[in-house]
């Protein structure tokens, strides 16, 4: 079960949610009661549908546990703790500091606190933004805010469709793609300067098929122990700072 105002942003009440469409708000997912008709829940499934939004009918059970105060007149809005921003516009970063673009790609990670673990370490590694999928990972709650430490107000954070054809797009635009895998080459031996989308895998599942198909690279950090991984957001930083000592060297 989603927890109250805290691994989610949660905006309740027909008015409320179609303004959090209308004044451009990030709306992750819609929650309807199911059965439920008229003028103004009509208008949030056609808000829905043009965003590309979820919508889920549940019955009045769910709302109540979902809802912060009682009071959500048969529609509960998922919405981003901030504001998504455009793949360009992370390129458009990278350009404004003059620096070949350094790109971190969730692919699946699920976990809030994983994704703000990492939103931090991009922050802290100089990486110019990260790239997430739009289904089946986890997204701007609040709960990410927290854990990024602010990191979040300053690290740009895309929402794609297709993490495998945006990757496509960016080698047409010179990015090189080094995915984390058990199975790959060992990350000193790997050439991680230049243009660089570094591609982490899910919680448990790693890398999707088509995902490390789009690798130009697959990579793996040395390992003496006995478990066979690394959590995923601390995989994520100890190759990010593998990619800047390349950078620096």
């Amino acid at each position: 079960m989603e927890e109250k105002n805290m691994n989610t942003s949660l905006t309740e009440g027909r008015n409320e949610v179609i303004e959090a469409f209308r004044s451009g708000k990030t709306v992750e997912r819609v929650y309807i009661l199911d059965g439920a008709h008229d003028g103004k829940l009509d208008t949030i499934r056609r808000e829905a549908k043009k965003a590309g939004v979820r919508t889920d009918y549940v019955d009045r059970r769910r709302l109540d546990e979902l809802s912060p105060t009682g009071n959500h007149q048969g529609v509960i809005a998922k919405t981003a703790a901030c504001k998504y921003a455009e793949v360009s516009d992370i390129l458009q970063n990278a350009e404004d500091k003059g620096e070949d673009p350094f790109i971190i790609f969730l692919d699946g990670i699920e976990d809030p606190h994983n994704l703000g673990a990492v939103i931090r370490t991009a922050d802290l590694c100089g990486a110019h933004g990260v790239v997430i999928p739009k289904d089946r990972a986890a997204g701007l709650t609040a709960a990410v805010a927290r854990v990024s430490a602010g990191a979040i107000n300053y690290v740009p954070v895309a929402k794609v469709t297709n993490l495998s054809r945006t990757m496509e797009e960016l080698k047409k635009k010179g990015l090189w793609f080094a995915g984390a895998d058990m199975d790959g080459e060992l990350m000193y031996k790997c050439d991680l300067r230049g243009p660089m989308g570094l591609v982490i895998g899910a919680e448990g599942a790693g890398l999707s098929r088509l995902v490390k198909e789009k690798c130009d690279h697959v990579v793996r950090i040395p390992s003496k122990g006995h478990i066979d991984s690394l959590n995923a957001s601390v995989a994520a930083g100890v190759l990010a700072y593998e990619i800047v000592r390349q950078r620096t060297d």
